[in-house]
């Protein structure tokens, strides 16, 4: 079982819309991670150069973190790993999870500091999925919140 730690080296926002000019009602949001790359520093030990961008449509503003995702393991899982970025497969599950959930976390903040919507999926089903349900004669189901 390997370990993930994330490391934040770059934050980056900006706003494009003007302070005093009211957000558009509807705005898209698109986020993409990138692992950059995935070296071997010893070993046990593999480093994972990530960013992570947020795009607004129509465009409003612009978020971007960078940094770096430490991979610690097994000599062998930490072999694979690398074997399997050469050849251009997916990067482990373990690290997109690690560095979405940082990266997500200070997308928000800064999102906060710069008055536009965070970057996170809106409550609830998609009309479409809610639709097929529907037609399928299953029962909505109602989010449950408790205190």
């Amino acid at each position: 079982m390997s370990r993930v730690t994330v490391q934040v080296t770059n934050l980056t926002g900006e706003r494009f819309w003007g302070q005093d000019s009211q957000l558009p009602p509807q705005v898209q949001i698109a986020v993409n991670i990138n692992i950059v790359g995935l070296d071997m520093k010893n070993e046990s030990t593999a480093d994972a150069p990530f960013v992570f961008t947020v795009n607004y449509s129509p465009s409003i503003a612009q978020l971007s973190v960078k940094g770096r995702a430490q991979v610690i393991g097994e000599k062998e899982e930490i072999s694979r790993m690398i074997e399997e970025h050469k050849q251009n497969k997916p990067p482990p599950v373990a690290i997109i999870q690690a560095v979405s959930s940082i990266a997500m976390a200070e997308a928000i903040l800064l999102s906060k500091s710069l008055g536009i919507p965070p970057p996170l999926p809106p409550m609830g089903l998609p009309s479409e999925q809610m639709l097929a349900q529907q037609q399928q004669g299953q029962r909505k189901s109602e989010p449950r919140y408790t205190t």
